[in-house]
């Protein structure tokens, strides 16, 4: 019966035209033909569809909250200059704290807990890659969430495999700004420069940016990413 039902939701993906997809653990994934063969997820972390926002996670934390700030933020003291973990300027740590990561470890990533062991966020390279090797076109989803129009990008691969990346917006504190007016998506990556920040994809309706800085502390998207096998 599983194997119907995955058999079932691969029809179903590619009558919607996302491209491609396989069934792995119970989540559908596309090959892009990208450089790197990295193989993109179908749906955020938290979503059942790819217009689904889903969950809203702060950088290098697993589990979804009511209030995104400093003082309810896994790896500071409530305040960024008191940082706990992934900081390399002593300026931003607890006490001076500093450590050398730079890529979040598999315990703090949402998509490897979330998922399991095939899965991570993406890194700030991988968002570049997506970036520069696919075609993003601007595209609603009429009757998507809630049978509300989802607004978006379809991205495109140069094999005419597609993925959709619904414009989710990000959690601030208790409130959810810029939803389908803007995306906002966690990498793996540390802003190295400035430790209070991580490095997401944000895009809106003018384009993207493949390495944008952000607040660790925003609740922000995970689309999941595995290796080619």
């Amino acid at each position: 019966m599983k194997t119907l039902a995955n058999f079932i939701s691969v029809i179903l993906l590619l009558t919607l035209n996302v491209g491609y997809a396989y069934a792995q653990q119970e989540h559908e994934y596309v090959d892009l033909g990208l450089p790197s063969g990295t193989l993109w997820a179908t749906c955020n972390v938290g979503a059942e569809n790819p217009w689904d926002y889903g969950d809203y996670f702060a950088w290098g934390e697993t589990t979804t909250k009511s209030n995104y700030d400093w003082s309810t933020y896994k790896y500071a003291n409530d305040d960024y200059r008191k940082i706990t973990k992934y900081c390399g300027l002593s300026v931003f740590g607890d006490n001076g704290y500093t450590d050398t990561l730079t890529i979040l470890e598999c315990s703090d990533d949402a998509a490897f807990v979330n998922w399991g062991s095939d899965w991570c966020m993406p890194t700030e390279l991988q968002f570049r890659e997506l970036n520069d090797n696919c075609t993003w076109i601007l595209w609603t989803i009429p009757n998507g969430k809630d049978g509300y129009e989802v607004k978006g990008f379809e991205v495109k691969g140069k094999n005419g495999n597609s993925i959709f990346l619904p414009a989710t917006g990000y959690r601030n504190g208790t409130v959810l700004y810029d939803a389908s007016k803007s995306g906002d998506y966690w990498s793996s990556s540390l802003s190295t420069g400035d430790p209070e920040n991580a490095r997401h994809l944000y895009f809106n309706s003018g384009g993207g940016n493949p390495d944008h800085g952000g607040w660790r502390r925003c609740g922000m998207s995970v689309r999941p990413v595995r290796s080619n096998p």
